[in-house]
């Protein structure tokens, strides 16, 4: 059989651009994907998805390609471009990359990760958007609950780092943020999933502005995914990556133990527990 490469589409992005004309060069220098691996260092994989767009070509493949085609800093000018590029299609890709995900880590500086929310929570976040009607917002607290549903031998191992202030603030009614934390405490420590929290002793740190989350994904590659009030950003090169990595890393460290965890939970449950009525 005949072996087809698969069609690129270059003109949807800069980073599928990039990939197209690292093909068209070189099939022009007659180079296989493993030959021009060996060239430049890389490995046939990473090449054959740069070509593709599905991966962000790391940050030392464009000066190589140049290098390897004579081709001055055309490779570099279109990595500049691709690194700068908000891609529209980024949350979808980055829900294909969580489906896949192994490990999944999260920091949340203000609510409940999506993926450790109770229906009541959810719909209360959601119903705030004035952009949304009450058909819209039902229509994403089910596809919400629904990332949630993952066979129980093929679960991600889920890790949250949360500030303390998704602790105290209240969403909703205090039963349905009772009913949030109780669902909180019953994953701070279970096979598949890990939850700490930040106190507010630790004080200002790199992250404040801010969601993020890590992928690691089944080839041991890691994404990250950051995102503020109005903007996200699906970061896939190996140098930003890394920087999210260190940074997470100093929030684990700081964060409470699994244990100091969950009893700071227990006594922010306290909060939104029913008042006994005093005696007439």
């Amino acid at each position: 059989m005949t072996f087809k490469p698969q069609p690129l589409t270059p003109y949807l992005s800069a980073r599928h651009y990039f990939g197209s004309e690292q093909r068209r060069h070189r099939e022009r220098a007659g180079l296989s994907l493993v030959q021009l691996a060996g060239v430049v260092n890389s490995s046939k994989s990473t090449l054959a998805r740069i070509e593709t767009a599905d991966l962000m070509p790391p940050p030392d493949i464009p000066a190589r390609l140049d290098a390897a085609f004579g081709t001055d800093k055309h490779f570099h000018g279109l990595y500049e471009l691709a690194k700068k590029e908000i891609h529209p299609d980024q949350y979808r890709r980055y829900m294909d990359f969580e489906a896949k995900a192994e490990v999944i880590e999260v920091y949340e500086p203000q609510v409940v990760p999506g993926l450790l929310q109770t229906r009541e929570y959810a719909y209360e976040l959601l119903r705030c958007q004035e952009d949304l009607n009450a058909e819209q917002v039902e229509q994403l607290v089910n596809a919400r609950m629904s990332r949630r549903d993952w066979p129980a031998d093929a679960a991600p191992l889920r890790w949250a780092i949360l500030d303390e202030a998704v602790l105290r603030r209240p969403v909703g009614t205090p039963e349905g943020m009772l009913k949030q934390l109780v669902s909180l405490l019953e994953h701070v420590d279970t096979p598949n999933c890990k939850v700490q929290v930040l106190p507010f002793s630790a004080g200002p740190h790199a992250l404040m502005g801010g969601t993020l989350n890590l992928l690691t994904l089944p080839d041991d590659t890691t994404v990250a995914y950051e995102e503020s009030i109005s903007t996200g950003y699906l970061h896939e090169d190996r140098e930003t990556v890394l920087k999210r990595r260190r940074q997470y890393e100093v929030l684990r460290a700081n964060a409470l133990s699994l244990a100091e965890s969950a009893e700071l939970i227990r006594k922010a449950m306290e909060d939104y527990k029913p008042c006994d009525t005093p005696p007439s």
